[in-house]
């Protein structure tokens, strides 16, 4: 028997002249880490099946597949050993839904007779649609998080939410016109008041969380990032606006005419150059947005799992640039193989349908087949991609977020105390509605 067998039954280890034993490492008291322990391939056959029944269903079967999902990522989500549990079902989110619609109604009202061109009245209502609308948007949010937090269970006690909705919507929205103003040099306070005040107003039990995250660290975090995206377009901005002359570069629009552009060139001589540098600044900030996206969200995943307090509890995270762009990269490639399957398919049953339908072509039949035809493909393909993302981006951001943070304090959770009760799913239907919702 080895030593190591040896030690694993019990027995004793004969001690070695000069060497001292030593007792293997062991975490402090009270910490651990987070892990999913869910199969891809299973996930891989709920979203495809889901994708499927979603088509059939005109997209009603939106609400069955989100339920599915949560209950299969809760479920394989381990704390400390014991793993969550979602407790919400389909019909509820289906029976938010109708009551969204509802409600949103007469703010699409709004928006037709701003439409119809009705003078003050119009302009009026399409004014207040629009920010009521954005309003409902990020009270939507809010309200989807409370119905979420209520059917998330941790070893037999619901976590919950207070705070009001519309509050948080007021917040949000000045802090959006702020960021807006400031050209997103604002981002890392509002976000860092924004989760101040879901994390003091959410619970565990009878446990308050809080959040510690400051938004001066997130913005010397990221502040390198916004130069390269958003610098390049503020130079340009600054230079169309010393470099043009605008007065008569407007006189010369009102004109009109055959020669518009030959007449600002003539009045204003740098707008060439100046409308070449703005493209190539704005075609600049797209490319280097898409190319940082990964960074920034690792950043701010980063910073707002480090800042995440519940009662005694902390969290702090490991979680790597490469380990993010891994996943991006990994969405681009299985999204190449998915275009090219895409692409023979479509060339194959594009020629057979010609074939097929030859003497129909210029009909009325033919005109709605190739309508019905392009509206099928376009649906498919976007199926497949969202099907895609589904897998090889939020599963496996979702399984990142977890293993790679460390807890402490998880000694606290073993003496909560259940509170809270179940809330409504209107906020979820609402954000559904809206396309502002999440997982």
């Amino acid at each position: 028997m080895t030593a190591l067998e040896a030690t694993a039954a019990g027995a004793s280890v004969p001690r070695i002249a000069g060497v001292t034993p030593v007792a293997p490492a062991s975490p402090p008291p009270g910490t651990g880490t987070a892990r999913f322990v869910g199969n891809e391939r299973t996930y891989w056959r709920l979203m495809v099946r889901g994708a499927l029944l979603l088509l059939c269903t005109l997209g009603i079967y939106r609400f069955w597949l989100a339920t599915d999902q949560r209950r299969f990522l809760w479920a394989n989500t381990e704390i400390a050993g014991d793993a969550l549990e979602y407790t919400g079902t389909a019909r509820e989110l289906l029976i938010g839904f109708l009551i969204a619609i509802a409600v949103l109604v007469p703010i699409y009202a709004g928006f037709f007779l701003a439409a119809m061109d009705l003078g003050i009245i119009g302009r009026i209502s399409g004014v207040l649609a629009f920010v009521l609308l954005a309003l409902f948007g990020h009270f939507a949010i809010y309200r989807a998080r409370r119905y979420r937090l209520t059917r998330t269970v941790f070893r037999g006690v619901r976590l919950h939410q207070t705070g009001s909705a519309w509050l948080y919507a007021v917040y949000s929205m000045g802090w959006l016109a702020v960021t807006l103003l400031t050209a997103g040099l604002a981002y890392p306070w509002g976000q860092a008041t924004l989760e101040r005040y879901k994390l003091r107003h959410t619970f565990y039990g009878d446990i308050r969380g809080h959040f510690a995250g400051s938004g001066t660290r997130l913005f010397v975090r990221g502040i390198a990032l916004w130069l390269v995206v958003v610098g390049p377009l503020l130079v340009g901005v600054v230079f169309a606006i010393q470099g043009i002359n605008w007065s008569a570069l407007a006189e010369a629009i009102e004109r009109g005419g055959d020669n518009v552009i030959g007449r600002i060139e003539s009045v204003s001589p740098n707008f060439g150059a100046v409308l070449a540098f703005a493209i190539m600044a704005s075609i600049w900030s797209i490319i280097a947005a898409a190319l940082l996206y990964p960074a920034f969200q690792t950043i701010t995943l980063r910073w707002w799992t480090s800042g995440l307090r519940f009662g005694a509890m902390t969290a702090k995270s490991r979680l790597r640039m490469g380990q993010m762009y891994g996943l991006y990269l990994r969405f681009l490639g299985y999204s190449l193989v998915f275009a090219v399957i895409i692409g023979i398919v479509s060339s194959l049953v594009f020629g057979l349908s010609f074939m097929l339908f030859k003497p129909l072509v210029g009909t009325q039949i033919a005109e709605i087949a190739g309508v019905v035809g392009a509206v099928a493909s376009y649906v498919v393909v976007m199926l497949g991609y969202s099907t895609i993302y589904q897998v090889t981006v939020r599963l496996r951001l979702w399984r990142l977020s977890f293993e790679t943070a460390e807890l402490s304090g998880l000694d606290q959770l073993q003496h909560v105390k259940a509170a809270g009760a179940a809330s409504s799913a209107f906020g979820e239907g609402l954000a559904d509605a809206l396309d502002v919702g999440g997982l």
